[in-house]
């Protein structure tokens, strides 16, 4: 049975690890972060776009973007 995951949890492990791993386990944690924000603003983006293409759907920002 695998143990519950907690900060106090992964602290404890975290200080037995050898200084020179722990930049791993940095990078590593970075990534989940970083590939976290990602997902949502990416889910953001798609969740905007039907409600952004009224405004921007129409003949006026045709005409106001023609020249472009």
């Amino acid at each position: 049975m695998q143990a519950t995951a907690t900060i106090e949890r992964i602290d404890e492990r975290l200080r037995q690890l050898p200084p020179e791993k722990l930049a791993v386990v940095l990078d590593f944690v970075s990534y989940l972060v970083e590939r976290e924000f990602a997902s949502e603003s990416f889910q953001t983006m798609l969740a905007s776009e039907a409600v952004l293409r009224r405004d921007w759907d129409t003949p006026e920002e045709d005409e106001a973007w023609a020249h472009l």
